[in-house]
C-alpha cells in the first residue's frame, strides 16, 4: 500500500530493543482481551522488544517456568474473533501475600521482564501497582537470599507498569468504555430482541437481570437500547413507593395497545434502604399488583461469551497499542498508568487516581449520596440516565410546557440503522419540551408532495431495535422543489426542521440555506444529524449506522476466514462500501485482521499491488494460512475488485489461491447494534434540545413567529474527538470534497499505519497524537459524551 505523505514521527526515536515486555490478563475475562494480546505483541515485537506471555495471569506469574513463555508474531494469529482470554485468567490469592509477590518478581527478573502490561479490573491493577512500588524492596530480599546477583537490582532496577481495563461491567472511573463492554451489550440486546418477539405473542412482562456487580451501566445502556419501561440500578435506587409507580407505567403503557413489557433489573440493584432488589421480587410484585403473565430471564455469563464486536476489537487494539508506546516512554520516575479512552481518543490516565475514583462510588453509595455516584461514574453514565429518564417516562399532558411550535423530522439519503432510534428520541424529546412533533415520509421528496403527519409518543414504541427507516426516506434534494417545500412549511406551520441522513442530507441543509433569500419558511432553526453506514459527513467523526455496518462486515469475514480452515492456504478479496470513502474497509480490515485495505484516500498502483501480494506470499510459507483483503468499492477506477483478485490469483500460483466476495447491501440492513441504537438515541436527543433553544431566540414576539436567518441557526452536530459540537453548515463547505463526497481531512486514516503494523507490514507511525499523561478531573471537557454513544 501506498504510503501517505504526511509527516510521520519514526520509531527510530522509541525503539525498543534490549527491553523486555510481558503481557497478562488478569481477573474476570472479557471479550476483547485477545486483540489487546495481540496488539501489545505485535507492536512489542515490531519495535524490537522482547515480548512474554504469563499465562494465567498473577498465578503464573508466581508459579513461573511454563507460565511465562515467549510470544512470537504467529503465536498471536487467528485469536482477534476468539472471545475471552487465550493465556488464562484467574484469581490469585498468593500474589495477594509478600512471599508470592517475591516469588513473581524473581520469576520476572530471570526472564529480564521490567515492562509490565496488565489487562484487568481495577483489583488486577491495584495489584500490579503495588507490585511495582515493592519492586526495589523485593529485589533487595532476593539479593540477601542469593536468589539474584547484587548487578541484577541495578539492571533492573525499576518495574514499569501500564493497564488496559478489560471488564465487561464498564465500572472503572477514567475511561468511556472497557474492553468487553460493547461486546456483552450485544448479547444482552440479542436476548432482549429474541424475547421481545415471544413476548408480544404472548403479551408477557419480562423481567430481565444483567451483570455489572455494583455498576448499573450495562442495565442502563441496555434499557436505553432497547427501550425498556423500567430499570433498576444501584446508582440511582428507586424512590419510596417505586412498586406503585412502576406497576402503573406498565399498566399505562398496556393501556395504549403495548402487547409486551421489559423491566431491565442490574444484579447489584439495591433500594434507597439497602435492601436487595431481585428479579424475582419484581415478578412477584408485578404479578401481584397486575396479574400479568410474567417471566424471568437471568442473563448471567452469557453477557462474558461470545466472538468480540468490532468495536471492542478496535479498541483493544488501540490501547495495546498505546500501551506499548507508553513502555517505551516510561521512565523510572512516571507513575504507572492506564490507557484510556476519552471519547474517540486515547489519553494515559494514572492509574490510583482512577482507582482512587471508581473507589469514591462505592463510598458514595454506601453513604446513600446516590446523586454524587451518578456524577462520579462520569459525564457519559450521567447522560445515559438523564436520556432514559426523559425518553422511558411520559410526563402527564398537565406538567408539558406548552411551547406552540411545530417541528418537522426526516430521513434523508440512503437508510442506516439506527435511524429509527433517532427518531424515536427526537419526537419524545420533542413531546416533552411541549412541541407538536410531525413525521414526514420518504425525505424531502415526501415533503413536497406533502406526506406530512403528526406523531405521538405512543406511535414510535418499539422503535429503537428496528432496521433500515420506518419513516422511509430518499436522496431527493429539496432544490428543485424548494416552491412547494415552502408551501407545505407554510401549510403545517412548520417551525424547526430535524433532518437525520448522510451526504445528501448535509446538501440539502446547505440548499435550504440558500432558499432562505427566497423563501422565508425556510428561516427557522434546522439541524442534522449524521446518519450513514459510509461515515462520509464533514464536521463529525462518527454517524449512526456505520458500527451496525462495521460488525456486519466483521461477522462476514470471520465466517469467510473461517470457511477455510482445514484447506489448502487461500486469500479472501472483500469488497465494502463506502462510496468513495474508505471508512469501512479501514475500519473493518483492523477488527478483521486484513493484511491489506485498498481506500480511494490512499492512492495505490501496480506496484503497491505486487508488493502486498509478496507480502501475503511470505506470509504464507510460514504458518499463516488464511488471507484477508478489503477493497473499498470506489477506490480506483481501473483496479477493480475483479482485477485485484485475478492478480492475487496469479501471482500466488503454487502458494494460495483466492477467492472474492462482494458484501453489498447487507452492510445497510440488519438490527442495529448498541451502539447505534445510544448513539442515535443520544445525538438526536441534543438536537432537539438545541432546537427548543434556538426557537425560544428566534421567535418575535411582536410577529408571532419564528425568524431564524443567521449560519449559526442551521447546523451540523457532530462528534468532534471528545465532544459533540453543533456547527453550521455553511463553515462546514470548505473542510468538504463535494466531487467524491468526503471530508477532507479524515481521522480514522490515523488507524491505517497501526492496521499494516498488525500485518506486519514495515512502515512509520504517528505518535504526535499519542495520549499524553492527564488527569481523572480533567479528562472530561464540557459536552464531552463519553465515546459519545456510549
Amino acid at each position: 500500500m501506498a504510503q501517505s505523505d504526511t509527516k510521520k514521527i519514526f520509531f527510530e526515536n522509541l525503539s525498543g530493543a534490549g527491553k523486555a515486555i510481558a503481557v497478562l490478563t488478569s481477573g474476570g475475562d472479557a471479550q476483547g482481551m485477545n486483540a489487546a494480546v495481540r496488539a501489545v505483541v505485535r507492536m512489542g515485537l515490531y519495535v524490537g522488544a522482547k515480548v512474554y506471555f504469563i499465562r494465567e495471569g498473577y498465578q503464573g506469574m508466581v508459579d513461573g517456568g511454563e507460565n511465562i513463555t515467549e510470544a512470537t508474531w504467529e503465536s498471536v494469529s487467528s485469536m482477534l474473533q476468539v472471545g475471552g482470554t487465550v493465556i488464562g485468567s484467574a484469581r490469585c490469592k498468593d500474589f495477594r501475600t509478600h512471599e508470592g509477590r517475591l516469588k513473581a518478581a524473581l520469576n520476572l527478573v530471570k526472564l529480564g521482564i521490567t515492562n509490565l502490561c496488565v489487562i484487568g479490573g481495577d483489583g488486577s491493577l491495584t495489584g500490579a501497582n503495588l507490585f511495582r512500588e515493592e519492586w526495589s524492596g523485593l529485589l533487595a530480599e532476593l539479593v540477601e537470599q542469593g536468589s539474584i546477583e547484587h548487578q541484577s537490582v541495578q539492571t533492573y532496577s525499576a518495574l514499569h507498569i501500564v493497564g488496559m481495563v478489560g471488564s465487561i461491567d464498564n465500572d472503572f472511573c477514567g475511561t468511556d468504555m472497557t474492553i468487553g463492554t460493547d461486546s456483552a451489550l450485544h448479547r444482552i440486546i440479542e436476548v432482549v430482541d429474541a424475547i421481545m418477539t415471544t413476548a408480544q405473542s404472548h403479551q408477557r412482562t419480562f423481567v430481565l437481570e444483567v451483570m455489572g456487580r455494583h455498576c448499573g451501566y450495562l442495565a442502563l445502556v441496555s434499557a436505553l437500547a432497547c427501550g425498556a419501561d423500567w430499570v433498576l440500578i444501584p446508582e440511582m435506587p428507586p424512590e419510596d413507593g417505586w412498586e406503585e409507580k412502576m406497576c402503573q407505567k406498565l399498566s399505562a403503557t398496556r393501556s395504549r395497545g403495548t402487547r409486551l413489557n421489559i423491566i431491565i433489573v442490574a444484579e447489584g440493584a439495591l433500594d434507597r434502604h439497602g435492601k436487595p432488589i431481585t428479579s424475582s421480587i419484581v415478578k412477584d410484585l408485578v404479578v401481584k399488583c397486575l396479574g400479568f403473565d410474567t417471566r424471568v430471564t437471568i442473563l448471567g455469563h452469557v453477557q462474558r461469551g461470545g466472538t468480540p464486536s468490532a468495536f471492542d476489537r478496535i479498541l483493544a487494539s488501540r490501547m495495546g497499542v498505546e500501551a506499548v508506546l507508553a513502555l517505551l516512554e516510561t521512565t523510572a520516575n512516571t507513575p504507572a498508568c492506564v490507557v484510556s479512552l476519552c471519547g474517540n481518543q486515547s489519553v494515559r490516565l494514572p492509574l490510583m487516581e482512577c482507582v482512587q475514583m471508581t473507589q469514591e462510588v462505592q463510598k458514595a453509595m454506601d453513604e446513600k449520596k446516590f446523586e454524587e455516584a451518578v456524577k462520579l461514574r462520569g459525564r457519559s453514565f450521567e447522560n445515559n440516565l438523564k436520556t432514559y429518564k426523559l425518553l422511558a417516562h411520559r410526563k402527564p399532558e398537565s406538567e408539558l410546557p406548552t411551547s406552540n411550535f411545530n417541528v418537522a423530522v426526516l430521513n434523508v439519503g440512503a437508510p442506516a440503522a439506527g435511524m429509527n432510534a433517532a427518531v424515536r428520541s427526537a419526537v419524545r424529546v420533542g413531546i416533552s419540551e411541549g412541541h407538536k412533533m410531525f413525521a414526514v415520509n420518504d425525505g424531502f421528496e415526501g415533503f413536497y408532495k406533502g406526506q406530512i403527519k403528526e406523531i405521538k409518543w405512543s406511535d414510535v414504541g418499539g422503535w429503537t431495535g428496528q432496521g433500515g427507516s420506518l419513516l422511509g426516506t430518499k436522496r431527493t434534494l429539496p432544490a428543485k422543489h424548494v416552491g412547494k417545500i415552502a408551501e407545505q412549511m407554510r401549510t403545517h406551520n412548520i417551525n424547526a426542521l430535524l433532518v437525520i441522513g448522510g451526504f445528501e442530507a448535509f446538501l440539502s441543509l446547505l440548499e435550504l440555506l440558500t432558499a432562505r433569500g427566497k423563501y422565508e419558511e425556510f428561516c427557522v432553526p434546522m439541524v442534522m444529524v449524521p446518519a450513514t453506514v459510509s461515515n462520509n459527513i464533514p464536521g463529525s467523526d462518527l454517524s449512526i449506522g456505520a458500527d451496525t455496518a462495521l460488525n456486519a462486515i466483521t461477522t462476514t469475514c470471520d465466517r469467510i476466514k473461517q470457511s477455510a480452515s482445514g484447506t489448502k492456504r487461500r486469500v479472501f478479496i472483500i469488497e465494502t462500501m463506502g462510496g468513495y470513502c474508505g471508512y469501512l474497509a479501514t475500519v473493518a480490515g483492523l477488527a478483521a485482521g486484513a493484511d491489506a485495505a485498498y481506500i480511494y484516500e490512499e492512492p495505490f498502483d501496480i506496484r503497491d499491488l505486487q508488493a502486498n501480494v509478496e507480502h501475503l506470499t511470505e506470509k504464507m510459507k510460514t504458518s499463516i494460512q488464511r488471507g484477508l483483503v478489503l477493497r473499498n468499492e470506489n477506490s480506483n477506477d481501473n483496479y477493480t475488485t475483479d482485477f485485484i483478485y485475478q492478480l492475487y490469483s496469479e501471482e500466488g500460483k503454487g502458494v494460495f489461491d483466492c477467492r472474492k466476495n462482494v458484501l453489498g447491501h447487507m452492510q445497510q440492513g440488519g438490527a442495529p447494534s448498541p451502539f447505534d441504537r445510544n448513539f442515535g438515541t443520544k445525538i438526536s436527543a441534543k438536537a432537539m434540545q438545541w432546537v427548543t433553544k434556538k426557537l425560544v431566540e428566534t421567535f418575535r414576539q411582536d410577529e408571532g413567529r419564528v425568524f431564524a436567518n443567521t449560519e449559526d441557526s442551521c447546523c451540523l452536530l457532530g462528534m468532534r474527538r471528545r465532544a459533540l459540537i453543533f456547527q453550521p453548515v455553511v463553515q462546514l463547505k470548505g473542510e468538504t470534497d463535494f466531487v467524491h463526497r468526503i471530508p477532507k481531512e479524515q481521522w480514522w486514516l490515523k488507524l491505517r499505519p497501526l492496521m499494516k503494523i498488525l500485518a506486519k507490514y514495515k512502515t512509520s507511525y504517528d505518535v504526535s497524537d499519542s495520549g499524553q499523561l492527564e488527569h481523572v478531573v480533567h479528562n472530561q471537557p464540557k459536552d464531552s459524551d463519553a465515546s459519545v454513544a456510549m
